[in-house]
């Protein structure tokens, strides 16, 4: 009696975790939301957002028409399920965990095409994809590996969705990508097309980009453990889930330090996500050894597709979907015929190749992965050329330099109240080297002084005439780590009032340029300070001197002067004019 109570109470426990997993991954839209946000140009975020939030929408309402029942209706030939409106007709005894729980997976792959696709795809074009991806192409090769069709029945194996998911979606994302072709400016091309040139349009917001993989990551223990049926299962489910993710980061931190020379943020948050991806299939059949090997390659996977798209296929991917979604998608549920141990808590009937089963698994796994490839790829390919054909897949050219959230939605930015500046409007190409050969500026010669920061003096023009008189306003430009040295500079000579602005300049030193994602980036708008100062009795060239002083490191680009006549001061305060409404700030 009491074992029938403690199996009915585990039963009722593991039916509300199987609830709370899915509410996880429903919480993985936010994750992706941020993710594709924070990875493209704030001029875009507000399309982002709104297509993350319309994938699980129209997934919805396509899951009540006919996706859920094409993925868990009565099997039919191994192929599909037979369609019906149950939740309509007799919903008192509807399946509703299961409603939800793959209806939160579905809403998953649609969303992974939003980032490949970003910034240059017209909304309508994309919701006309998220509608037919969530109510045939998911759910009928879904059907095939957890509704009990043909796949199922060959003992494919994928857990929690590496193949039917993530290579599914990532599938989408790539010929999305090819058929909608690159952002304008990506790729640079001689006069017979070749590309000669790639080019990076780094993210807005890295910040929010990193919340999103902690949030998909938190999700995804969620995403992997919901349909865990013992405590045992579901602890090791979530050890590997935890490893696999941690050493795919780790291995792609130092190979992009060893490769770039620093190890790249975007790089090492997609490698989490790989990481993620790969362990998905075979979560529940591997053990600690597996998920590490299983997330190093990951995080080498990641590197290496996002390079590829960009250098070999020349497609232009922003957020990396392909190389997390597709690649890692496959490589996890190859795995899984690799690293399969009957050790691992609930498995006592799938053992990989490394693991003394052979290749009876490997096989399987192999033909699951053909199939949904090939079923994906050609459909993907008729639904996108026939939604080009009447709708068009892509804005226009003047859309897409003005940006989508304002063309297509009528949001003038997603940042009401702040000032974004779009970093990678445009490239330029680089100048000449730029060191000076004299790091000293007591050693360094005039010319050298001048070179680095030049001063441009609009005061000659009005010496010993009526309009000279004596008050003179400097503009220094430079760059922000020079800010505090600068500020203290000019408090010692004296001078307490200043106006700081936060501004963007071009320039860039060859053979210094930053990588983003493997891409070296032509470092055209740089965050720099504006700093203003009007003085009378301080001589200007006292100031000049203080600065040039201090901002010299000796290379050119080290600061610009800018030395204005005034004609009149006037403090608001006191009313007090010119000379005498200088006197607190100097």
């Amino acid at each position: 009696m009491t074992e029938e109570i403690m199996n009915a109470i585990s039963g009722e426990v593991f039916s509300v975790w199987f609830l709370i997993g899915a509410a996880l991954v429903f919480w993985m839209q936010a994750g992706f939301a941020m993710v594709e946000t924070g990875f493209s140009r704030a001029k875009n975020a507000g399309n982002i957002l709104m297509k993350n939030l319309m994938d699980f929408c129209i997934g919805c309402v396509m899951f009540i028409i006919i996706g859920f029942s094409l993925l868990l209706g009565e099997d039919m030939l191994g192929f599909i399920g037979k369609p019906g409106f149950d939740i309509i007709t007799d919903y008192a005894k509807f399946d509703w965990s299961n409603f939800v729980f793959n209806l939160v997976f579905c809403a998953t792959t649609a969303t992974i095409v939003s980032g490949a696709m970003a910034e240059r795809t017209k909304f309508l074009s994309y919701c006309v994809y998220s509608g037919v991806i969530s109510g045939l192409i998911y759910p009928i090769e879904a059907h095939w590996i957890w509704g009990g069709g043909w796949l199922a029945e060959m003992g494919f194996h994928d857990f929690a969705g590496s193949c039917a998911i993530h290579m599914v979606g990532g599938i989408a994302a790539l010929v999305g990508a090819k058929m909608v072709g690159a952002r304008i400016g990506k790729f640079k091309r001689d006069k017979s097309g070749k590309v000669t040139k790639v080019n990076a349009f780094p993210g807005h917001n890295i910040v929010i980009g990193a919340l999103g993989v902690f949030i998909l990551w938190l999700g995804w223990y969620g995403f992997n453990g919901a349909a865990c049926t013992s405590s045992d299962q579901l602890a090791s489910v979530f050890v590997t889930t935890t490893i696999a993710p941690s050493v795919a980061t780790v291995v792609c931190m130092i190979f992009t330090w060893i490769k770039y020379g620093k190890p790249d943020v975007s790089m090492c948050l997609n490698a989490s996500l790989a990481g993620l991806v790969a362990i998905t299939a075979p979560c529940d059949v591997t053990d600690a050894t597996g998920a590490i090997i299983i997330g190093a390659v990951a995080g080498l996977l990641v590197c290496f597709g996002v390079w590829f798209l960009d250098y070999v296929l020349h497609i232009d991917d922003p957020v990396g979907a392909v190389a997390v979604h597709m690649m890692n998608g496959v490589w996890g549920t190859l795995a899984t015929g690799l690293f399969a141990t009957k050790t691992a808590p609930g498995n006592d009937t799938l053992q990989g190749l490394f693991y003394g089963g052979g290749f009876h698994l490997l096989g399987v796994q192999a033909i699951g992965v053909l199939a949904v490839a090939a079923w994906t790829t050609v459909t993907m390919v008729i639904v996108f050329a026939i939604i080009k054909l009447i709708f068009g897949l892509r804005v226009s050219e003047e859309e897409e330099i003005e940006g989508l959230d304002e063309k297509e939605h009528g949001l003038t930015s997603a940042y009401a109240g702040f000032s974004i500046v779009d970093m990678s409007s445009g490239t330029m190409d680089e100048n000449e080297n730029t060191h000076l050969g004299e790091d000293s500026y007591e050693a360094a010669s005039e010319a050298k002084r001048k070179a680095a920061v030049p001063v441009h003096d609009m005061t000659q023009a009005v010496k010993g005439t009526s309009l000279d008189t004596g008050m003179n306003k400097v503009v220094i430009i430079t760059k922000l780590s020079r800010y505090d040295r600068l500020k203290k500079a000019l408090n010692e000579l004296g001078i307490t009032g200043v106006t700081v602005t936060q501004v963007t300049g071009c320039g860039m030193q060859k053979g210094s340029g930053q990588m983003y994602r493997g891409v070296e980036m032509d470092v055209t708008l740089l965050p720099k300070i504006k700093l203003e100062v009007v003085v009378s009795e301080i001589p200007v060239d006292a100031v000049i001197e203080t600065a040039k002083k201090t901002l010299y490191t000796g290379k050119i680009g080290d600061g610009k002067i800018f030395v204005y006549p005034v004609s009149r001061v006037v403090k608001i305060r006191t009313g007090e004019e010119d000379f005498e409404a200088l006197q607190d700030v100097e």
